[in-house]
């Protein structure tokens, strides 16, 4: 699977963003996919996630520090998510990756070792 992400930019403080990220390649009949961030000198840290498949989406997943403020969806544009970045902070700031992983029951993973293939980042700078 190879994942594209894209979307990244400089606003400013409460703008908003929407990231996308478009998957091609083999495909699953059900994929999760999660949005995870790196700040500079800070660890992966997650983000979102979404369990989908063609038509549907299964279940969805924030983390508290975005929650009310992202929200990420299956795009109507094939193998697609998006995530929308609302009331944005400079805390905000850092490398936003998509990864993804097929899907199987459960719960949505939050750690990123648990995904299997990944896109390269796009920045996103949030200035105050």
């Amino acid at each position: 699977v190879q994942l594209q992400a894209s979307g990244g930019g400089l606003v400013q403080a409460g703008g908003s963003l929407r990231l996308s990220c478009a998957a091609s390649g083999r495909t699953f009949r059900v994929y999760d996919m999660g949005w995870f961030r790196q700040a500079p000198g800070k660890e992966h840290e997650f983000v979102s996630a979404i369990r989908w498949s063609e038509g549907s989406t299964y279940a969805i997943d924030y983390a508290d520090s975005v929650k009310g403020r992202f929200t990420i969806s299956k795009g109507n544009a094939k193998n697609t998510v998006y995530l929308q970045m609302n009331s944005l902070k400079p805390e905000d700031t850092a490398v936003y990756y998509c990864a993804a992983k097929s899907g199987v029951p459960g719960i949505l993973r939050r750690w990123s070792y648990e995904y299997d293939y990944w896109g390269h980042g796009t920045l996103v700078t949030v200035s105050s």
